[in-house]
């Protein structure tokens, strides 16, 4: 009997410290997070198909401020988790994609989300797309910053391809580094070279499966809930608490297959023009890209 309580002793003393350990660094997160100055406004997602109950979309962003106190999104990706199956499934959308913005007159993109908030961003891809939008996250760029140090304190491994540096606010050399938060911030947003925009979307892909595939490793466990107190403060979201958040990013970054990926346009599906209004654009196929997107998500692979 007596060993019996010095066990259950043991196991609630466990606990307490457990308890303990998680709410401190809880809260070292809160205080290591500059609060979200973002201000997406008020959101209203797609009702739930119920022939589709398992999988939802979620429209992710990554926001820019130009000085004025507004946002550009200049990265635009829609996630499609099929809970029951479990997989993963991510569309990047080029930020200069002319697109037809409702309310508005015709811009990028990237624009939807300066003009009218988070949800002339959702309307605007899915009246164009035909992709209906569940909910939402959005970060912005100097506070990703924050979220993968705390999650990667040694940095996310990144086979860098070639030396860059002009307009990042860092100098990357070619080959495989450990690239700490503003390093792979700058990598993911470099496009000074002939691929332009559209190398930066391949890179911002390859950085999510590389953010996702070193998640799988036991430390993660111990740093979550620091990462969750960096969570609630950096980023915005219309999920029901900041821990349903924490749960979807977890699942994102450490369930065990690989996100599949695609890019919106696809390949032979666009041209450039030049507008005053807006400048150098993308302009697209829309039925065709719609018929990419539909395949993709159904099963099909990525163009």
């Amino acid at each position: 009997m007596r060993k019996g309580r010095v066990l259950l002793t043991c196991l609630l003393v466990a606990f307490i410290g457990a308890g303990l350990f998680a709410s401190y660094q809880y809260m070292a997160g809160k205080r290591a997070a500059a609060k979200n100055a973002i201000e997406p406004g008020s959101f209203e997602g797609d009702l739930q198909d119920p022939a589709a109950s398992s999988v939802e979309n979620y429209l992710l962003l990554g926001a820019d401020d130009d000085g004025s106190g507004r946002s550009r999104t200049d990265t635009i990706m829609v996630l499609s988790w099929d809970k029951q199956a479990k997989t993963m499934k991510l569309v990047s959308f080029m930020r200069d994609i002319y697109a037809d913005i409702p309310g508005f007159k015709s811009y990028k993109l990237n624009t939807a989300y300066y003009l009218g908030g988070v949800q002339t961003a959702k309307d605007t891809i899915t009246g164009m797309f035909d992709l209906p939008i569940h909910h939402y996250a959005i970060v912005d760029f100097d506070n990703f910053e924050t979220i993968a140090d705390a999650a990667f304190p040694d940095g996310v491994e990144i086979d860098v391809e070639k030396e860059m540096s002009e307009k990042i606010g860092v100098s990357l050399m070619a080959g495989t580094h450990q690239l700490n938060g503003k390093e792979l911030l700058g990598y993911a947003r470099f496009r000074a070279d002939a691929e332009g925009d559209f190398g930066r979307v391949r890179r911002q892909q390859q950085v999510l499966t590389a953010v996702k595939r070193q998640a799988r490793t036991p430390g993660m466990l111990v740093r979550a809930p620091k990462i969750a107190g960096v969570l609630s403060q950096t980023i915005q979201t219309d999920l029901t608490s900041k821990e349903e958040l924490s749960r979807i990013v977890s699942l994102l970054v450490s369930g065990g297959a690989d996100i599949e990926t695609m890019t919106v346009p696809v390949k032979g599906s666009y041209s450039f023009a030049d507008y005053s209004h807006a400048g150098s654009v993308i302009e697209v196929n829309l039925e065709e890209n719609r018929q990419a997107v539909r395949a993709f998500l159904d099963g099909g692979p990525a163009r």
